[in-house]
């Protein structure tokens, strides 16, 4: 495509002035895009900036791999990955009994997700307007617009708005109903924060699970730090995700007694800078968009974070909805259904990853768990041992990317 081709294909634009919610990862990607095709974006995020911290997120595939290469981020990326090798079951005295193949766990490109949110943040800032410390309290839509109301901003009119504020999204409660209605809750809790690496783990990491409950400690930044995690099988609690004492307490209470390095790290949480504390949960919706209002990512078809595709899918979806806006010249209406159309079988084969993993990460029982660190140990000697890995592969590319700029080109 020329300049001027370029040029004139963004004179056609409609609705170019776009809200996004939500600085994490499908936002600022939604950014980019959107500014790369002529459109105008604004991001507003809850917390007063970044949000450092968090798991490790991987990417797999070339579906995932060209939209990083496209966007120019690529590089970046390799430069900040874990280098993950595999991971080690652990028993109660530390020793390592059982062996996961890195593929599985790292994919083809694995960084910490505030990295990924730093790289993404410093690829979108000189184009993109960020509106920290702040929130959407209530969307009013006429033929014309949306005019957005903020806890802290002066109301503002935008062309679209666009949900992509996580598991627990604020968009799509204003805009198609309350949480309950789309989330499922998969019997699972989880916690992680930063903590010193006294294992003196070398781009590894090591699991101990017990019925109901597994903790885990993984190295980070070239093993100069490490990332603790727990997971515990429960009913949805009803604790307020600020509360950060009420939840520290509700893990204490659980892990006191656990074994392996469970005593040593939850004296370590305290003093975490990051710590995090969720439920783990799936979203389920009929259909993602709703006039001028739309969801993608962790909002809109969150896969859980036990699925190993929740970044990977909001990736995809960030490149799709900014393509297909592009394409129909800012039409939203045929822009919305498109989207919906190009992502639904992708997001729907992504979530299937996520379905029993919570069951078999954290078995309810004790037989169950003494049986499947017993069946773990004899993976490596088995004629499918690298099933899963293929499967996750399967999954993460089963999707046509569009050109789209050789489309508007077009």
């Amino acid at each position: 495509m020329t300049n001027h081709d370029a040029q004139t294909n963004r004179d056609a634009l409609t609705n170019r002035n776009v809200l996004i919610s939500g600085a994490s990862i499908a936002g600022p990607a939604l950014a980019y895009w959107l500014h790369r095709h002529g459109f105008n974006p604004t991001i507003v995020e809850r917390a007063p900036a970044l949000r450092e911290g968090g798991y490790a997120v991987d990417f797999r595939g070339e579906a995932h791999l060209s939209i990083l290469r496209r966007m120019g981020i690529l590089d970046d990326l390799e430069r900040a990955r874990t280098g993950m090798g595999s991971m080690s079951y652990v028993n109660s005295a530390g020793k390592p009994v059982a062996d996961m193949p890195a593929d599985l766990f790292a994919g083809d490109l694995e960084v910490l997700r505030g990295d990924l949110a730093r790289i993404l943040y410093d690829a979108t800032k000189e184009h993109t307007e960020y509106v920290f410390g702040d929130s959407i309290t209530s969307l009013t839509e006429d033929p014309d617009g949306v005019t957005v109301t903020f806890e802290r901003s002066a109301p503002r009119r935008f062309d679209l708005v666009i949900g992509a504020d996580g598991l627990h999204s604020n968009t799509r409660r204003l805009a198609f109903g309350p949480e309950e209605r789309f989330v499922k809750h998969l019997g699972v809790h989880c916690a992680i924060f930063t903590t010193a690496n006294h294992l003196g783990l070398d781009h590894t990491g090591h699991a101990y699970r017990t019925a109901g409950r597994l903790v885990a400690m993984y190295s980070a930044r070239h093993n100069t730090e490490a990332k603790a995690v727990f997971y515990f099988a429960s009913p949805k609690q009803d604790l307020d995700r600020r509360d950060v004492a009420r939840q520290q307490a509700a893990l204490t209470e659980c892990f006191t007694g656990n074994g392996w390095q469970s005593e040593r790290l939850l004296d370590d949480m305290r003093h975490a800078p990051d710590f995090y504390f969720d439920s783990v949960g799936q979203v389920h919706m009929d259909s993602w968009t709703r006039g001028r209002v739309a969801l993608i990512g962790d909002a809109a078809y969150c896969p859980s974070s036990l699925s190993g595709m929740g970044s990977g899918l909001a990736l995809v979806g960030a490149y799709v909805l900014a393509g297909e806006l592009a394409a129909a010249h800012g039409d939203h209406g045929v822009a919305f259904a498109r989207y919906e159309e190009e992502m639904r079988e992708y997001a729907t084969g992504c979530q299937k990853m996520g379905d029993g993993v919570a069951k078999l990460m954290v078995p309810r029982t004790r037989a169950l768990a003494t049986f499947l660190n017993g069946y773990y140990k004899l993976i490596p000697y088995l004629p499918g041992k690298n099933m899963a890995a293929k499967i996750a592969r399967k999954t993460a590319e089963n999707i046509k990317l569009r050109d789209y700029e050789a489309l508007i080109g077009a």
